[in-house]
């Protein structure tokens, strides 16, 4: 394939100006792609440079100042021969010396496009572009790391400032015309601007004010720092962060009983009885995850904020490091969500709301998926659900229809089974060893058990009105949907061997928004047929008959 040849640049971010012509990327890049390799070597670094000097070995000195060229040669090479491109047609990046690679994507595929400024970006004006088609594997989208801020504003705008894409089968299987049942999922008029006067596409932005026009909806609370250490995120985060402080501590070959007054405080440990050597250091665990639970929370919720921007699309602005704005079309908007940790529902009240949207579904993980806020108090993560979602009364909140009995007799033998075996297990141990803590153990795990399939049968329930369906299930993370009925494309009917014999089945409504479809868990095929000829009548007409 023969490569175009590069159009000299007029100023210093590589634009030309035929903008269909091939740009590079801004020379600043030199400065922060070697910075973050070398951010990335910096313990392996330190090691070599520490044992080499103190062991009077020049060797290992050399070779951190040969990765250290070696990471500036990389940047230079990467700059070099990376270009991109934007057509009418297609956004297209080419990048590599020995490994060349070509990425293409469609403008009429574009669904996000995600601009995250880390500090290192920030210091020098520059900005992360992520082109995202709402497809996994090589569809996915192209990254530009990175252009000129101003010059990442104006690429967002370029890509997502576009006509409508034409109705049809292609569109209606990614959510952009008409659903399978011949029902408008957008609900979009002539002019390409859905019932409640949105238009335009989601995008991702920088985190610049919100504008004169935008409409406020929500901003940061700090009372939700109660919430910090109650989600798994966070202490999995802590946890690896734990784990990378060690291995670091190992490779330099300190040791934490070294440190001044280490001795002292084994010493008293030791002295001390067992169970309260297990209290202090169960304490000092949870004030470290607590502590970094906050610093995290902090960190990805600073000046969070909620807006309504006139372009029609619903603007997450947060973060203090890393600046980064969510914004999620109304035009794509298929629903909202609330989920409830059990940690955040049982302790502190709390859930976070959240939109179903087309595009985001695989997307960065790190942008918080499709999260409009963080975790807040119940009542106020329904009120911002129905806001995002234009209702005049609550949408994720109020009641539902219970599911028959059967359901519960299937969540207690569900979970009661599973906890038999392990209660088995510590009764054989009791037996041989006449120990009665197993007794104890087994015990209380079929105790917990209960307890939590009854929590799993309350959560269950659907609601069905003049456009939402709504279907609530789980415990541990008990999640709410509120998907609108013209965001249906299909149903999907599962019943596995042991639903036959209790009489009941799994309903899913397919969706071109969030993990592609909402269950409803354990219902009456009686009722599974009413909810499907209510939504989508002429679908399922020709089935019934």
């Amino acid at each position: 394939m023969t490569e175009p040849a590069p159009v000299a640049p007029v100023d210093g971010t590589g634009t030309t100006p035929d903008e269909v012509g091939w740009r590079r990327l801004p020379g600043r890049m030199l400065l922060v792609g070697p910075a973050t390799a070398l951010l990335r070597l910096a313990p392996a670094l330190v090691v070599l440079v520490l044992f080499g000097a103190g062991s009077g070995n020049s060797t290992q000195v050399w070779i951190a100042g040969a990765a250290v060229v070696v990471a500036v040669a990389v940047g230079v090479v990467r700059w070099r021969t990376t270009r991109y491109r934007i057509t009418d047609e297609r956004v297209e990046l080419h990048s590599g010396l020995l490994n060349r690679q070509r990425r293409s994507v469609p403008r009429d595929r574009i669904r996000t496009v995600d601009l995250t400024a880390p500090l290192l970006h920030r210091l020098v004006g520059l900005s992360v572009v992520k082109v995202g088609s709402g497809q996994s594997g090589s569809d996915a989208g192209l990254d530009l790391d990175a252009v000129m801020t101003d010059e990442a504003e104006r690429l967002r705008r370029e890509l997502l400032a576009r006509p409508a894409p034409a109705r049809g089968p292609a569109a209606a299987a990614d959510g952009t015309g008409a659903d399978r049942a011949g029902v408008d999922r957008a609900g979009l008029d002539g002019n390409g601007v859905d019932g409640n006067g949105a238009a335009g596409h989601g995008a991702v932005g920088p985190a610049d004010p919100v504008g004169p026009a935008g409409e406020e909806l929500d901003r940061i609370d700090w009372s939700s720092l109660r919430f910090a250490p109650l989600t798994v995120s966070s202490l999995a985060a802590i946890g690896a962060l734990a784990g990378a402080g060690w291995n670091v501590l190992n490779e330099t070959g300190l040791d934490p009983r070294s440190l001044p007054g280490a001795d002292a405080v084994a010493g008293e440990l030791s002295a001390a009885p067992v169970w309260a050597t297990v209290l202090v250091a169960v304490g000092l665990l949870l004030l470290v995850m607590v502590a970094g639970s906050i610093v995290l929370f902090v960190e990805r919720w600073w000046d969070y904020r909620l807006s309504r921007e006139p372009d029609g699309t619903l603007r997450v602005r947060r973060g203090l490091l890393t600046k980064r704005s969510l914004s999620v079309s109304e035009q794509r908007l298929r629903g909202v969500t609330v989920s409830e940790p059990l940690l955040v529902r049982a302790l502190g009240g709390g859930a976070q709301a959240g939109a179903l949207t087309v595009g985001l579904a695989g997307e960065d993980k790190d942008s918080g998926g499709g999260a409009l806020g963080p975790p807040v108090r119940r009542a106020h993560a329904h009120a911002v659900a129905a806001t995002a979602a234009r209702a005049t009364g609550p949408v994720t909140d109020g009641p539902l229809r219970a599911h028959p009995a059967r359901a519960r007799t299937r969540r207690l033998v569900r979970a009661v089974g599973p906890a038999l075996v392990p209660a088995a297990a510590l009764g054989v141990l009791a037996w041989f060893d006449a120990a009665v803590w197993p007794v104890v153990v087994g015990v209380a795990l079929v105790m917990l058990a209960v307890p939590l399939a009854l929590d799993r049968y309350r959560a269950l329930g659907h609601r069905l009105d003049e456009r939402y369906l709504v279907a609530r299930h789980g415990s541990l993370l008990r999640t709410t949907t509120a998907l609108r009925r013209d965001g249906v494309i299909g149903w999907r009917v599962r019943q596995s061997l042991f639903q036959r014999r209790a009489g009941v089945l799994t309903l899913e409504a397919t969706t071109a928004a969030g993990g592609g479809a909402v269950q409803v868990l354990d219902l009456n095929p009686a009722d599974a047929v009413a909810l499907m000829t209510a939504v989508t009548p002429d679908a399922v007409a020709p089935f019934r008959a």
